[in-house]
């Protein structure tokens, strides 16, 4: 079933997301803030207050990723992402879901502070991607266009080496 706006009933995503695939695998450090509330340093142990981390998807609204250490009960998390497109990109979150996998742990993280320049980018990369696999799915000659923000994240064997156009 449908809604109005297009997604399915199941689907409760505000923001369509972009998967990060093959070499585009991320690692990201995550900071983890005390809570207001909490005592400052005692919150967090030292030895857990960073931590490493892969990125597995983004979107506007959050992001998603694999920690090899159980998260800790932080309510906050502060972290700089870098990947091609998005250089330096701070942002606060909050952990909105944890499972373990093995000896893994998937956490979802809801964005708390992002600038909106940044939001509207990530929307586009990932508006950009799926317009492309639509092209592709129909079987268009030419997948890849000019103007593709996702173009510097692309790992498709269709890319057109020739896009975007060097000044």
């Amino acid at each position: 079933m449908k809604h109005a706006n297009g997604k399915h009933a199941t689907d409760r995503r505000q923001h369509r997301r972009l998967s990060v695939v093959s070499d585009l695998v991320e690692p990201i450090v995550l900071s983890y803030a005390p809570d207001n509330k909490e005592k400052k340093a005692a919150a967090v142990p030292k030895h857990l207050r960073t931590q490493p981390a892969v990125l597995t998807n983004l979107s506007a609204g959050g992001l998603s990723l694999i920690t090899f250490l159980a998260p800790p009960h932080a309510k906050t998390f502060r972290m700089t992402l870098t990947i091609p497109g998005l250089d330096h990109l701070p942002v606060t979150g909050r952990v909105v879901r944890v499972s373990k996998k093995g000896d893994t742990f998937m956490v979802g993280i809801a964005f708390t502070k992002i600038a909106q320049k940044f939001q509207r980018m990530i929307t586009r990369m990932a508006d950009d991607d799926a317009d492309c696999n639509t092209r592709l799915s129909l079987g268009l000659p030419e997948a890849c266009v000019e103007n593709c923000v996702f173009h510097s994240l692309c790992t498709k064997t269709q890319k057109a080496p020739h896009w975007p156009r060097k000044a």
